[in-house]
């Protein structure tokens, strides 16, 4: 029966969607924690929406910034290994034997 199994439905490799999900969620409870603080804070001091609508802006504008900066290693690392393995033959030819 394993045989079968194995001729009829061949193993894939699992697509991940890599930290896209994780990014995602957490952006979405830091906004949801900063609009909770700025609706209690909001009661506290009788200003009606003006600590939400500044709280939630600034939780929104930090994630996006993080993920410049994410995005922006993540290319120049993978800048230096493309470069690192394009001229690999380079080094390779240059060293004694």
């Amino acid at each position: 029966m394993k045989q079968l199994t194995r001729t009829i439905a061949p193993k894939r490799p699992v697509a991940s969607s890599g930290d896209s999900l994780g990014r995602g969620a957490e952006m979405a409870i830091s906004v949801l924690v900063f609009c909770v603080i700025g609706l209690v804070l909001d009661a506290l001091f009788g200003t009606t929406p003006t600590i939400t609508i500044a709280l939630v802006v600034f939780s929104l504008v930090g994630n996006f910034v993080r993920m410049y900066y994410q995005y922006k290693a993540a290319m120049d690392s993978q800048v230096a290994a493309r470069l690192n393995q394009a001229t690999q033959h380079q080094r390779e030819s240059t060293t004694p034997r």
